[in-house]
């Protein structure tokens, strides 16, 4: 009698085995593949891209082109507005760079140095440049303007100071006494104390009026500072990082 396994027994085992694991086995998912999107459609986009970004950038030229045709760099004003312009309108600009950028690369996605790129790599360094030569003058522009609100709210003090002095003198309160009576708010029969005592409350009045006017000029005076050096000399410099980022960036 055999000891071992019959060898004819043990190939069919292995050949039933196979078939089993055959019929079992995990059918293979085919991949899922999105279309492919046509040359014409994407060159159609990166035309809409270049020139909308472009359009952009040309409202921007158009605004500064607006306000240098008044050619009135001699007021001090005027270089406000105009930084004032620039700094505010430059991210349109930078948006429309970006574009132009964006359809640049989807256009010619393989060449590296193309015109238009060099033309944003251009305009974004003039903008940056522009941006750096904004922040000096609105520094000085802010502090010209400081000092003119300042000798203003100075002078505006020093009248109601002196209206405050010249209420001890009794001529000005028989004035104000008089004014009274021509206007019928002060009776003419009325006595003197009373006279004087409501020519005094009118004082008073109109010096708080004023000194409340004082103040408003005041809270005024810093908001617009605040605004001149944050918003504007703040955006200045970050704008100028980001044109000089762009600049970069389309040519690298």
């Amino acid at each position: 009698m055999p000891t071992g396994p019959n060898p004819r027994v043990r190939a069919c085992c292995f050949n039933r085995a196979a078939n089993w694991e055959a019929c079992v086995s995990t059918p293979k998912v085919a991949r899922f593949r999105h279309p492919a999107v046509s040359s014409a459609s994407l060159g159609r986009f990166s035309v809409l891209l270049r020139w909308l970004g472009l359009t952009l950038v040309l409202l921007l030229g158009l605004q500064l082109l607006a306000l240098l045709a008044v050619n009135g760099w001699d007021d001090e004003s005027f270089k406000q507005l105009l930084v004032e312009r620039l700094v505010n309108q430059s991210p349109m600009a930078l948006v429309g760079l970006l574009l132009v950028l964006f359809g640049s690369r989807l256009d010619s996605p393989q060449e590296r140095f193309t015109p238009l790129r060099w033309v944003v790599c251009g305009i974004s360094g003039l903008l940056a440049i522009a941006m750096l030569v904004a922040i000096p003058v609105s520094i000085s522009g802010d502090r010209t303007l400081t000092d003119q609100a300042d000798q203003a709210l100075t002078a505006k003090k020093g009248q109601v100071a002196m209206a405050r002095t010249q209420m001890q003198n009794p001529q000005v309160i028989e004035q104000v006494v008089l004014q009274g009576e021509r206007a019928g708010q002060i009776p003419p029969d009325a006595p003197e104390a009373q006279k004087k005592e409501a020519a005094t409350r009118f004082i008073n009045g109109q010096l708080k009026q004023a000194e409340g006017q004082i103040k408003e000029a005041e809270r005024a005076r810093d908001l617009a500072a605040n605004q001149r050096s944050i918003a504007g000399t703040g955006t200045a410099l970050v704008m100028a990082i980001a044109f000089t980022l762009l600049a970069l960036a389309s040519v690298l």
